[in-house]
Order: C-alpha cells, then structure tokens, then sequence
C-alpha cells in the first residue's frame, strides 16, 4: 500500500505500544500545544493502520496536544502495518535520530526488542546485531543492559523521578548507576561485603538527593581507592574504614574518603607515572643522538634542582 497524506479525526488514533517514550513532561507538552495554538500542525504524524484504528509510528506529542485542544482533524501519513520486530526497530531509529527519549524506559523497550529477535530466529541477538537493530552504538546497548540489572526497586525508583517536571527530577539514570559501579567494584575488591555494598549505593543515593555530593561522576573516586588497595598503596583496613564512613556518616562524602585514604598515594602515583614517560622519552632522545636545546638544557637543570 502506498503511503497518503489526509486528515483524520485525533480520536481515532490511539498511542504505539511499542514507543520507547513513555514520559511526557507537562511543561513541554504546554509549550507545543501554545505552537499547535497559533500555527497548526505543521508536520504530519506518521500512522499504521490496523482495521479501523490507526495507530501512531511518530507524532505523539502533537496527537496529545491536538488531543487536548480538542481539535477534530490533523493531517496525517498512512503507512503499512509493520510486525512486532518492525514496528521495535522504527520507534528506536526515531527517538534515536532526535535525542529525546529516556534511558530507562528506552532500556525496557530494547529488552522486548531482543525477546522479539530471539522468538523470530530461534537464538539471542549479539551485541552488535541488537545496536544495529535499534539504531544504537554497542556503549549504548551495554549501558541500557546495566540498567536492566539494576534491582527492581531502583527501576520503580527512576520511573516515579522521570514523572516528575524535569525541574523537579533530583535522582537520574546516570547518578544510580555511578552509585551502583562504585559499590559494585568495591565489593570484588573485598573491601566491603555483600550486604554493605546495597547500603553503600543506598547511602549514595540519599546524599546525591540531599545534595550533600554535588557531582554525578563523585562515586569513581571510590573505585579510585580500590585500585590503590589493588596496588598495595593503602591496606584494605583502611580502604574499608572510610567506605563505612560514607555509609554511616551524613556529611562524609567520596571526596573525604579519596582524601583521607590515598589523596597523596594517587597523587604520587601519578607522578611516577610522568616520571616513568619522562625517562622513556630521556632515553629515547638519546638513542637518536640529538643535540639537546637549550631550552631542554634548562629544563632538565630546574628538574636536577628540584630532586
């Protein structure tokens, strides 16, 4: 069937299932219905349709602000039925190619994407085939299955945040997750156990919605102490004394644990580390029997200074 253009009454078309996005925000929907308002809708919403009912491929908003405006007509686009597996894969190349959809809702629409690939061809999609299905890059696939790891409580959790006017979100994606990773790397370091790993990402959350840490990328300072009692920097004593403390403490943050516990070993680290490029760089230079400038003359003599 060809595709046509005409307008239909906003009433008989009802919402895709399948749509990735399933939170609209009041302020947005507001400022296109105002838009709608004073100009109509000026592209058309793409269609499918299913005996006598029409169902929405892409236009969702301006369906619910024509919906709210009580307009009797919009134009529209007809396409052909998709199947289940089509109609997945077309919502994600459309929330993909504008950016404006949620993670969490996103990451359980990409999970019946697979189930619905698994059923067709009789096994499970790769990494890459399922990006390719979804119009994702693989990073993206991997963080959407991070968050469908996440336990449940922390998924209903998110759901009630992305309800909320973004104004009013204080919890996202992104601040579970570093929570979630930080505590997480600890625990296969064996600085903390099992049941204090769920209390660490508890604590976290609760600081980051109290505002007591300020950055989402905060937590990775923990894994940064891990690594140090991986290299033998600081003892696992330690390491696990200030891990209790940004449990236990309201006002301790990862910040005070980095700086009570390996501030200076990191630091050092990172000094041995350009000490380390230096000499390779020194013997480099010597091998090709260069000349030094002066400028490097003088430079090394600041360096023999210093030590």
């Amino acid at each position: 069937m060809a595709e046509t253009i005409r307008l239909t009454d906003p009433q008989k078309i009802d919402r895709n299932p399948d749509n990735p996005r399933i939170i609209f925000h009041q302020d947005e929907l507001e400022a296109l219905e105002d838009s709608i308002r004073q100009q109509g809708i000026l592209v058309p919403l793409t269609v499918y349709g299913d005996h006598h009912k029409l169902f929405l491929i892409d236009g969702e908003r301006r369906w619910r602000s024509a919906l709210k405006l009580g307009m009797t007509r919009v134009p529209v686009i007809v396409q052909p039925k998709p199947d289940p597996l089509q109609n997945l894969m077309m919502m994600f190349a459309i929330h993909h190619r504008r950016k404006d959809w949620d993670p969490l809702p996103s990451a359980l629409k990409l999970r019946d994407l697979e189930r619905l690939f698994t059923k067709r061809q009789g096994r499970k999609p790769t990494e890459a085939e399922l990006a390719e299905l979804a119009s994702l890059t693989r990073g993206e696939v991997r963080r959407f299955k991070k968050l469908l790891r996440l336990p449940q409580q922390y998924i209903d959790e998110l759901m009630t945040e992305l309800k909320r006017p973004r104004s009013e979100q204080v919890i996202t994606v992104d601040h579970v997750l570093e929570a979630t990773n930080a505590a997480a790397i600890l625990r296969k370091r064996e600085v903390i156990n099992e049941g204090e790993e769920e209390k660490l990402r508890k604590a976290l959350l609760r600081k980051f919605r109290t505002g007591t840490i300020k950055s989402t990328v905060s937590p990775r300072l923990l894994a940064r102490i891990s690594r140090a009692v991986a290299r033998n920097e600081i003892s696992r004593t330690v390491a696990h004394s200030v891990a209790l403390k940004v449990i236990n403490q309201a006002d301790y943050t990862p910040e005070s644990a980095f700086k009570d516990s390996i501030e200076q070993a990191d630091f050092e680290h990172s000094v041995e580390q350009l000490v380390e490029r230096l000499i390779e760089r020194l013997e480099e230079h010597q091998r090709r029997r260069y000349r030094p400038s002066a400028a490097l003359t003088a430079a090394l003599e600041r360096l023999k200074s210093l030590l």
